[in-house]
């Protein structure tokens, strides 16, 4: 394969800085695709990593960057799902914030019918948080009610679509009234401004105190036990994040009176085996939603790759909705 320049965001170890470097494009090995990249998507765990708070696995690209949408360049000669020239999306172990990045076949997709690149850029980090949380960890079915915490995030936005399009009823937080309205035109049953409402009084006042079989949580902190209040017996409340803060002085009898379950996890850490079962199982049971448009992405908005710094804050401010991404 002919030596192929990228560029890529680099962090200063001194001052964690951002700034544009060259090197020579990663070869794919034998189960991986080149990517040439169209789009990158920012996550909470990359502004971690610029502050050398969430270092990457030994075996992971230095670079940040977790999902990227583009074209494949080359593959490895065991890969049989792509070939040169098809538009995929895919989630990378690091290196994303660049022109050209690698990515296991395992862990990439063809772009949905209907989606531009930079949707699908939106897609792999969100789609897997989801529906490990959401569906294997949690179990939630059709007809049940599922609360998501940070609804106007990436992975929130998404997240109502997806439930929503399995038979849950939805409801939803966020930070402001317009937040909750672009939450619920999404297909929310309700979201509540948590600046102003108290999501507890709120689901007691609609009759679902004590209704809510799922809750997907990023936001922690004095959230633990107020999302007790809420669950139904027998629920699931998974926690992905911890915004408010990884204490809080929490109440555990709900807990053992309602039988309920409190899990959580992150998706890095995971092996490609049970990444790879993830995409295996989106495929059969959201690709068809997707393909039919019944699940929307919410793309906030763009950088170029030379201002990741500036991507960076602007996440960090919180006013986003949606998806922030990076185009080469």
């Amino acid at each position: 394969m002919t030596a192929i320049t990228r560029r890529y965001v680099h962090i200063d170890e001194a001052d964690r800085s951002l700034s544009l470097r060259e090197d020579r494009a990663p070869v794919p090995g034998a189960e991986e695709v080149l990517i040439e990249v169209a789009a990158a998507g920012l996550n909470r765990a990359d502004l971690l990593q610029r502050k050398g708070l969430y270092p990457p696995p030994s075996d992971a690209s230095p670079i940040m960057g977790l999902e990227v949408s583009g074209t494949v360049l080359a593959c490895g000669e065991a890969v049989s799902n792509f070939k040169p020239g098809d538009e995929v999306c895919a989630l990378t172990h690091g290196g994303g914030y660049a022109s050209h990045t690698i990515a296991p076949q395992s862990q990439t997709l063809p772009v949905p019918s209907g989606y531009s690149l930079s949707e699908a850029a939106a897609l792999p980090e969100a789609l897997l948080t989801v529906w490990h949380n959401v569906f294997q960890r949690a179990g939630l079915e059709a007809g049940e009610n599922v609360l998501i915490h940070g609804g106007a995030s990436g992975i929130g936005t998404l997240g109502v679509g997806i439930c929503k399009a399995m038979g849950a009823s939805v409801y939803s937080t966020a930070g402001s009234a317009e937040k909750c309205r672009r939450i619920e035109a999404l297909g929310a049953t309700k979201a509540f401004n948590y600046k102003e409402q108290d999501f507890v009084a709120e689901l007691d006042a609609l009759g679902l105190k004590g209704g809510i079989s799922v809750i997907l949580d990023m936001v922690g902190g004095d959230y633990i036990g107020r999302n007790f209040e809420v669950a139904a017996p027998e629920g699931r409340i998974v926690n992905i994040a911890f915004l408010r803060g990884f204490s809080a002085e929490v109440n555990f009898l709900p807990m053992l009176m309602k039988r309920l379950t409190l899990t959580g996890s992150t998706l890095r850490a995971q092996s490609e085996a049970q990444k790879a079962q993830m995409v295996f199982e989106i495929r059969e049971q959201l690709f068809p939603h997707l393909n039919a448009g019944t699940i929307k992405v919410v793309i906030d908005k763009e950088f170029s790759l030379d201002q990741a710094q500036a991507a960076q804050d602007y996440m960090e401010s919180g006013v986003h909705m949606g998806k922030i991404l990076l185009r080469p």
